[in-house]
């Protein structure tokens, strides 16, 4: 069959409705089984609030509510969180006001590392280890995916934005995080290999995989945090990973096939398609056609993203990989926390964020919590003027930042391993 994938602009006042209607065009109803779990399985690439770097509050309910409307059961869905030493998925959630839409619909709310039982991919999947790109280079004694994930639905929720190591971010680069526990920056110099492998676990494991992306913001630059935020009111769904990731290359003004290479690397092996010319576009055709001509990740990299460039793929790769196979590596986690969250936010995100903030996205997001849903359930209704106070970076932001870079070292699979005396697999 065709690859399809479905397109739709957007306002806060209809969004609801929106995502009801595109999820449908896209068919998620004949992949996602309805007597089954369903992971959604959240974004949070930035702990802090940053438009376009994590799912949206609108995103989840809206799909949540598309899933009641259709007749699934509350009680067989559930938010999905990773994490990773450097994130804070609980403060992240709050940030991102995720958590009051999961309460709100009165949703289990899962954090992969803190609960169930991981096993073994060998176990998982068998054979297919076999056709691994790269993983089992890169992890020779094994490595373990989360065991609920096996036989259940997901429904992925990324933004449209871009990627310092893969150029572009979205379905697939979702499933990074949920499917591999520890140690996964050891995948970064294979990064688009490691993706494509991921891609053959979930189509093993899972009973549906389903995405849905919000470009109601999208982000251009050196994400998928440091980015310049951008309003363009589009929502995309679809059942190919390959596919919605392809057509979300392309609205950014990228070649698919040529300029991301987990996407030719997909398409090459038949897990999905790659080729916009082959993609059965629904919904606004019109609105796929844009070109958004983003200047992309690398034109302008940040200090952190330069020296990440350096060590994985540069000069810095011969002395300096090392360390981060070894009890050394928290320096690494240590120094992202504080680059990111103590000096580029700080000195940086005010003017984008508050710029964003103006925008009905931004209004909508400063006054979730108050909303009301319009008449005739489409989407929110706007007030003429926000409630919200200015947006601003607190004193609290300090010893937040502090809080992280000790989280990053206490948390950190190394520091764990050598506290116990019991280092984990993978």
């Amino acid at each position: 069959m065709k690859a399809k994938v479905a397109v739709l602009t957007t306002r806060p006042e209809t969004v609801l409705a929106d995502y009801h209607e595109l999820m449908n065009l896209a068919g998620y109803r004949q992949v996602i089984d309805s007597t089954a779990d369903t992971a959604l399985k959240v974004n949070i690439s930035w702990h802090f609030f940053f438009p376009a770097s994590s799912t949206t509050p609108w995103q989840l309910d809206g799909v949540i509510r598309a899933m009641k409307k259709d007749g699934y059961s509350p009680d067989l869905m559930h938010a999905c969180h990773n994490r990773t030493v450097v994130i804070d998925a609980h403060l992240g959630e709050r940030e991102n006001k995720q958590i009051d839409v999961v309460q709100a619909h009165g949703l289990r709310n899962i954090h992969l590392y803190e609960t169930g039982e991981w096993i073994d991919v060998r176990d998982a999947v068998g054979d297919l280890t076999k056709k691994f790109l790269c993983l089992n280079d890169v992890y020779p004694k094994g490595f373990s995916i989360p065991k609920r994930f096996i036989g259940e639905n997901i429904i992925h929720l990324p933004t449209v934005k871009t990627h310092v190591f893969t150029t572009t971010t979205g379905a697939m680069k979702n499933a990074f995080g949920g499917l591999l526990n520890e140690h996964r920056h050891w995948t970064h110099p294979v990064i688009h290999e490691t993706l494509v492998d991921l891609l053959m676990i979930q189509k093993k494991i899972h009973r549906g995989v389903f995405a849905v992306m919000d470009g109601t913001f999208a982000g251009d630059g050196p994400g998928p945090r440091c980015m310049a935020p951008q309003v363009k009111n589009i929502i995309l769904a679809s059942s190919d990973q390959v596919a919605i990731d392809a057509v979300a290359a392309k609205l950014m003004g990228f070649d698919p096939l040529k300029d991301i290479k987990f996407i030719r690397l997909a398409h090459e092996l038949g897990l999905g398609c790659g080729d916009p010319r082959e993609i059965e576009i629904v919904g606004d055709r019109q609105a796929a056609e844009q070109n958004w001509h983003f200047e992309g990740p690398f034109k302008e990299m940040t200090f952190a993203a330069r020296n990440q460039h350096r060590i994985y793929w540069g000069p810095l790769k011969g002395p300096m990989e090392w360390s981060l196979k070894t009890w050394l590596a928290p320096w690494a986690y240590i120094a992202s926390v504080f680059y990111h969250d103590l000096i580029w936010y700080p000195l940086y995100a005010k003017k984008r964020v508050r710029k964003a903030l103006r925008s009905p996205w931004g209004q909508l997001f400063q006054d979730w919590q108050t909303l009301s849903q319009t008449a005739d359930d489409k989407g929110y209704t706007l007030p003429e003027k926000s409630s919200a106070p200015l947006w601003k970076i607190s004193p609290d932001h300090l010893l937040e930042g502090l809080r992280l870079l000790g989280m990053a070292l206490v948390e950190s699979p190394e520091f764990q391993n050598r506290r116990t005396g019991s280092p984990k697999k993978n």
